[in-house]
């Protein structure tokens, strides 16, 4: 599992370890793993002769492209330090000077000539955008034709929130120390940072046990998801009630019941509008028209995608909100549930909803919500006492009252940019629900299945539909099962 710590958090740990070690020695541990990041990047025979500018702030971030561009520097590149900050990490600066490197004033005649341009500008500690004066610096860096390697984030992103207030530098490649924060696993910070490498400089014993985000791996999910054993039968590996769709939204069913048979789920029974259509496109489906409590047992409910606006919606709302089984509520589903009536449930509760409909239910608006997801989703988990599965360029995760780790889903892909995938989603987080994962572990894995799922349905990369996520569940599955 890739885990993130918050800043102040990575910070302790920091200090922790150098009370232990030589003056410098964590600051040239690092440096030593971002110029062994930087050679990788340059390419075998490269590194001698290759031309590398140093954006250096005044901050720690700047000592470490300093000491870092001395180890180029001995290696033959040719290395020029740009200094922004207005001072710089003077111990780094001998180290570059002593190598052979150089100092200009003309940041923008070596910037047009760069192999690589290393992103010192500002740390963790920074808040905003670049500063002015950085600005056009940085724009020439971007337009460059060199690889931009961020110096453990990229400058001007927020590293707990992954918030971008103002400009930043957009990176081929970040490499990180110690361990990752947030803002390079969130969006729209996360989309500035490129390829993440993380550089073991020794703080995993100075680390808590329980960091501030999670990101699930392979072998995580493997170990999550459910299998049927010699004794399974239909009931046993969990049945998934699916209210969904509408005389206007009929695929919505359609595609949330799919979502639900090809997430392991036993049986699948369908309440709604448009059982005719579904038991069509899936014969094996339980289909019932009658009252609620004839449409026998369930261990829980998905409810919400595509079943419209109007009376009946709130009375079928309300049925599923009183039924003592996990409830995952969805799409239109969403305008039907209020924070009281959620906190009153005894059994668990997921809510999925894309930006626009967090907005809705915390009374803000889209953009907000989009520029800080972290903060949203744990407002959301707050605010109704219920998991929370925020859609979007970055799922994340958060369990009840917004506590405790924020799980980011990492396999998603921007094809899945398609009308009715987030039904499918329902239905896979459903059929989690019914086969007795908690709903953070549901909502996780079945956001990895689906990302997977997008992936391969897109081959090589290409337009997807959610019926093609679907079916390609099945060998996501396959895929994180086999080793």
């Amino acid at each position: 599992m890739r885990t993130a710590h918050p800043v102040e958090t990575v910070r302790a740990a920091e200090a922790e370890l150098m009370a232990l070690l030589p003056d410098g020695a964590l600051m040239r541990r690092a440096a030593a793993g971002l110029a062994a990041a930087c050679c990788s990047l340059l390419g075998k025979g490269r590194v001698y002769g290759s031309r590398v500018v140093l954006l250096v702030g005044s901050g720690d971030n700047g000592g470490d492209a300093l000491y870092a561009g001395a180890r180029l520097a001995r290696r033959g590149a040719g290395v020029t330090a740009v200094l922004l900050g207005g001072r710089a990490h003077g111990a780094g600066l001998a180290a570059l000077r002593a190598a052979g490197g150089r100092v200009t004033e003309d940041p923008y005649e070596a910037l047009a000539a760069a192999d690589l341009v290393l992103d010192g500008i500002t740390g963790i500690g920074g808040r905003g955008g670049l500063r002015p004066e950085a600005v056009p610096v940085a724009r020439a860096a971007r337009g460059s034709d060199a690889v931009v390697v961020a110096v453990d984030l990229p400058s001007g992103v927020d590293a707990d929130t992954g918030e971008v207030d103002g400009e930043a530098l957009r990176a081929d490649a970040t490499v990180t120390f110690g361990a990752y924060k947030p803002g390079l696993l969130v969006d729209p910070a996360r989309e500035y940072a490129g390829a993440l490498r993380l550089v073991d400089i020794g703080l995993g014993p100075y680390l808590p046990a329980i960091p501030g985000l999670e990101a699930l791996q392979h072998q995580d999910v493997a170990r999550l998801l459910p299998e049927p054993g010699a004794e399974s039968d239909k009931y046993r590996r969990g049945v998934v009630g699916v209210y969904a769709g509408s005389d206007r939204y009929r695929g919505a069913a359609v595609l949330a019941v799919a979502g639900a048979l090809r997430g392991g789920a036993g049986a699948v029974r369908y309440l709604g509008r448009v059982g005719d259509m579904v038991v069509r496109a899936h014969p094996e489906v339980l289909v019932h028209t009658g009252p609620w409590d004839a449409a026998g047992r369930v261990q829980a409910w998905v409810a919400g995608p595509g079943i419209g606006e109007g009376s009946d919606p709130e009375t079928a709302m309300g049925h599923v909100l009183a039924a003592d089984v996990p409830v995952l509520v969805d799409a239109d589903g969403l305008r039907h549930v209020t924070p009281g009536a959620v906190r009153e449930r005894s059994a668990p509760t997921l809510l999925t909803p894309h930006a626009g409909e967090a907005a809705a239910l915390l009374g803000t608006d889209r953009a907000a919500v989009e520029a800080g997801r972290l903060a949203a989703v744990r407002a959301l988990a707050a605010r109704y006492g219920a998991t929370v599965l925020l859609k979007g360029s970055t799922t994340l995760v958060c369990g009840p009252g917004g506590t405790g780790p924020v799980r980011v889903n990492p396999t998603g892909t921007p094809w899945l940019a398609t009308a009715g995938s987030g039904d499918v989603l329902s239905g896979l987080a459903g059929s989690l629900l019914a086969a007795g994962l908690d709903p953070v572990d549901a909502a996780s894995c079945a956001a990895y299945l689906h990302g997977l799922a997008a992936r391969r349905a897109a081959g090589a990369g290409g337009p997807i539909t959610a019926s093609g996520v679907a079916d390609a569940l099945p060998a996501a599955w396959r895929d994180i099962r086999e080793p």
